[in-house]
């Protein structure tokens, strides 16, 4: 196959920032019509207000003639309460955002991973709102980096089963654990996006011959066998996965330091590394349904209108765009979109 037509996408899973980086990575959507913004940016996300304020702040950004819609989330911390959820429930707020303290980006007011588990009276104010609960699923600082995803599937099946009504989505599964038991073992409310990255990373691309700082991200990728689950699942039509970048951007300087941040950057280049994915494991007829249909089921939302079509021909990543350097900087993909 050298040419696929398919809806326009949607990206279950974007970090956009704020203030002065904004408009930058706006220019960076591709061919993503929608995308759910995630709350954890300088001066956080926490209530009606906010996620108003950075709505405003996204779609007067837009460059001109983009059709883009932000997809508003809420961040959980030790201060939300069943109203604040309500409150942002009205304003638009299609889900709200739990962090583990202190283990990602802008996470140090999150709640530690089993009191937020007793949190029933949040997890009963998003069924009456109707909106999601979104999980960065790791378990806490006392637990080795490489086991907390694994750690924290016991809080995840903990709230799906209390909570049956309420829609969940494990993001940015990394392990062969998590794909077996979102598959298997959690109840239908439970679903899980898969980024780009962590289908073509393992840690040796990370700490493997040199340290590789642009790979670094929170959950860290994980082992070979771990790959081929989240390749398997992301192909396999199972409606339970979908596309969620977790496109995360930081400047060159943040990355190549002493203390480097966490976070990949795919820009616009999200849905060809997809595609480069699907069409290496055969299953490029799959990836319609990952991109653009199973993740707006969950969620509730029609698919997009218009549609993208992506070609066999090669696309060559920048080195650096905008003082950012993107993921397989320098490579080349053997597919593109159609311009």
């Amino acid at each position: 196959m050298t040419r696929l037509k398919i809806r326009m996408p949607d990206d279950f899973h974007r970090h956009l920032r704020r203030y002065e980086l904004l408009p930058t990575l706006l220019r960076h959507l591709g061919p993503f019509a929608r995308a759910v913004v995630m709350p954890n940016v300088k001066n956080d996300i926490l209530d009606s207000r906010d996620i108003e304020g950075y709505r405003f702040e996204i779609t007067s950004s837009l460059p001109a003639g983009v059709d883009f819609k932000p997809l508003m989330t809420v961040k959980i911390t030790t201060e939300t309460k069943p109203d604040t959820i309500l409150q942002a429930a009205k304003v638009g707020a299609v889900a709200a955002k739990y962090y583990p303290p202190q283990l990602t980006t802008n996470s140090g007011n999150g709640i530690p991973a089993d009191d937020f588990a007793e949190r029933g009276d949040l997890f009963e104010a998003l069924q009456q709102a109707n909106m999601l609960l979104l999980l960065h699923g790791e378990h806490d600082k006392s637990a080795r980096c490489i086991d907390r995803e694994e750690d924290f599937l016991k809080v995840v099946l903990q709230i799906a089963q209390r909570f049956s009504k309420l829609r969940v989505v494990l993001e940015h599964v990394t392990t062969a654990k998590a794909i077996t038991a979102v598959t298997y073992e959690f109840p239908n409310n439970v679903a899980a996006t898969i980024t780009p990255h962590h289908l073509k990373l393992t840690l040796n691309d990370i700490i493997g011959d040199n340290l590789h700082p642009h790979n670094f991200c929170k959950p860290v990728a994980k082992w070979e066998e771990d790959r081929l689950a989240l390749i398997e699942a992301a192909t396999s039509g199972n409606p339970k996965f979908f596309a969620g970048t977790d496109c995360a951007a930081h400047l060159k300087g943040n990355k190549e330091c002493a203390e480097g941040c966490a976070g990949v950057f795919t820009g616009e280049w999200g849905a060809l590394h997809y595609a480069d994915i699907f069409d290496q494991a055969g299953k490029l007829d799959r990836l319609e349904g990952f991109l653009c249909k199973f993740g707006a089921d969950f969620y509730g939302l029609p698919t997009n209108s218009g549609e993208v079509e992506l070609v066999k021909q090669a696309t060559i990543i920048p080195k650096e765009t905008d003082g950012i350097v993107p993921f397989q900087a320098g490579l080349s993909l053997p597919w593109s979109y159609e311009s």
